[in-house]
Order: structure tokens, then sequence, then C-alpha cells
């Protein structure tokens, strides 16, 4: 079994399935009226199909972390190494039962700690410009926007983020 931090163990092979059904509950709980239901389906199969998963967990360069609370499979991370200075924040969910508990903060924190240990200093992530709940949260925890950005992610769709981006100490 992986090591655990603050309740926060690497995923393994045998909890992707787990991971995969949590993101469509969250999904589809918080983005109607961020992004379409068919955005949703399409983002929801691109990112969190078990082989898309399984696929990223054998990459050298991400990182894949659950957060369970009282036995239950509360949050997920997946963090990426996207520079020799940065890491990305690239999902960051919480059940929506468990939301405002202090677990995506847990998750920040743990990020914050995993991209010291690879020597980065500074955090990113990108985040749908709708997302205020969001958007204020990571202000909370020390992020600031450095740019808005539209990616074209297939499907006729486009992502229409913030990137968002936090110094860490030490660095």
């Amino acid at each position: 079994m992986a090591p655990i931090r603050d309740g926060i163990a690497a995923l393994t092979d045998g909890g992707v399935e787990a991971v995969a059904a949590l993101a469509s509950e969250v999904w589809h709980a918080h983005y109607p009226g961020i992004i379409s239901d068919a955005q949703i389906k399409y983002m929801l199969v691109q990112r969190y199909d078990p082989a898309v998963i399984r696929g990223e967990l054998a990459r050298p360069d991400v990182w894949w972390f659950v957060l369970h609370e009282g036995g239950v499979l509360a949050a997920y991370m997946a963090l990426q190494l996207v520079a020799a200075a940065a890491m990305k924040v690239d999902k960051l969910y919480v059940k929506p039962a468990l939301q405002r508990r202090g677990l995506g903060g847990r998750l920040l924190r743990h990020a914050a700690a995993v991209a010291r240990e690879a020597g980065c200093g500074v955090l990113e992530l990108a985040v749908n410009r709708g997302n205020v709940n969001a958007i204020a949260a990571y202000g909370r925890h020390g992020f600031s926007v450095r740019e808005a950005v539209v990616k074209d992610i297939g499907g006729g769709f486009v992502m229409d983020d913030y990137v968002m981006v936090r110094k860490l100490d030490g660095k």
C-alpha cells in the first residue's frame, strides 16, 4: 500500500474505477450551467476513462492521489510536472456532499509538498472562468490569475480558463 500523508495516498490501479465514478458524480453536480451537458460527457470520457487514468499512472511525470474521509473516497487530485520548476494541479475535485470541509486545502498542501520534493517553486492550475467558487477558493490558497486562455479540446468544445499560479515558500 502507498504511504499515506494527511489522509492522502497515491492512487493505485484498484482505485481507478472509483475515481472515475467520483469524477462523474462531481462533474454532473458542479458543471451544469458552466459548460454544456455534451461537453461534460465529452470531457469525462477524454479525462476519466479508466484506460486514460491507468495510462497516466504509468507516466513518470504524473501523480494521482486520493483522499478518503470516514472510509469514503472523498476527493482526488492529479499533478503533472510541466517544467523544471513548475508543477500543475491538473485535477482536484471533492465529493459534493463533503465540500467546504477543508479537503481541497489538504490536497493543495499535499500538492505543494510534492512540488517542493520535485524541486519546483511554482504550482499552477487551469480553472474555468465561469467557476467563480473555485477561483475564489484558489485565491484563498495563494493562487493568482496569470492569464486567460481558450483551448480547443476537440469535439467542437473549448476550455475557457484562467491559468492561476502560486509561488511556493522555500523555493
